[in-house]
């Protein structure tokens, strides 16, 4: 099974380019050309221009606080590959994990943040035991993805 959430990550990119926009466009209109009038529903310049740069910020700030990233997912052939980048405002570094199913240990379902940020975390025997990998959050994919990782992972070991 291969699969990854690169339309979740470029839905969010287009909201967020869409959200500025519209930020700058308001500005626009509202302090430059002084085209809007105020007050607006029974609210002045300044609230409105708080509103929207809340908005901006929520949606700017958001995958960064939830921990999105892109994942791609592959158990083809002999490995589990995992693939991901944080998928914020600020891109992080890319990442790859590949196991191979013989040594692949389990992993762990972690949950933070009432249950909002998810992370699998990987297990893999080497000769001194067990080594753990860094947390791959999961928060971004969704709820038949999640289930498709984890069958498949379920596949080759059971959850530690």
């Amino acid at each position: 099974m291969t699969f990854d959430n690169s339309k979740m990550i470029i839905s969010l990119r287009i909201k967020l380019f869409g959200a500025t926009v519209i930020l700058l466009a308001y500005l626009a209109l509202a302090y430059i050309i002084k085209l809007i009038k105020f007050p607006v529903l029974g609210l002045s310049d300044n609230y409105w221009t708080i509103i929207l740069i809340g908005i901006w910020l929520a949606l700017a700030f958001m995958p960064m606080v939830l921990n999105y990233q892109f994942i791609s997912y592959s158990d083809e052939e002999d490995f589990i590959i995992f693939r991901y980048f944080t998928a914020g405002i600020v891109g992080g570094k890319k990442n790859s994990v590949e196991i191979h199913k013989a040594t692949f240990s389990g992993y762990k379902i972690e949950t933070r943040f009432f249950g909002l940020i998810q992370s699998i975390v990987l297990l893999q025997k080497v000769q001194g035991g067990v080594a753990k990998y860094p947390p791959i959050y999961i928060s971004a994919l969704s709820n038949e993805e999640k289930s498709k990782i984890i069958l498949s992972l379920t596949q080759y070991a059971p959850p530690a």
